[in-house]
């Protein structure tokens, strides 16, 4: 029997600037689909852009994909070959000397099947 598990690595989270979610080990898994809900932007032309990221052990990374921009409401993909740890790093960034800071308010789900 095939087992699977969503997991919520951020929530409600505001963020602003370079982050990157918490590591998730997903070893046991042969499939890994993430999904971003963006809740609220701030600031002029706030753009969200995330990177996949993989590690043998948690603590190193490197990049899985060439990264994408989130545009709309929920947008979700898939990630292959992944091996033991996932994560996302990404930016927040916007146009202009508005005075709100650019930033997204997220929920960001890893749902992973054996």
């Amino acid at each position: 029997m095939r087992e699977s598990f969503t997991a919520v690595l951020e929530r409600n989270r505001t963020l602003a600037g370079e982050f990157a979610t918490e590591p998730y080990e997903a070893a046991w898994a042969a499939e890994a689909r993430w999904f971003v809900r963006t809740l609220k932007r701030t600031g002029a032309g706030t753009r969200l852009r995330v990177t996949t990221q993989i590690s043998p052990d948690g603590l190193h990374w490197c990049d899985l994909d060439a990264g994408r921009e989130i545009t709309g409401d929920l947008e979700s993909w898939e990630s292959a070959g992944f091996g033991g740890w996932l994560r996302l790093k990404g930016t927040v960034e916007g146009d202009g000397a508005d005075a709100a800071a650019p930033a997204a308010t997220v929920m960001i789900y890893l749902a992973l099947k054996s």
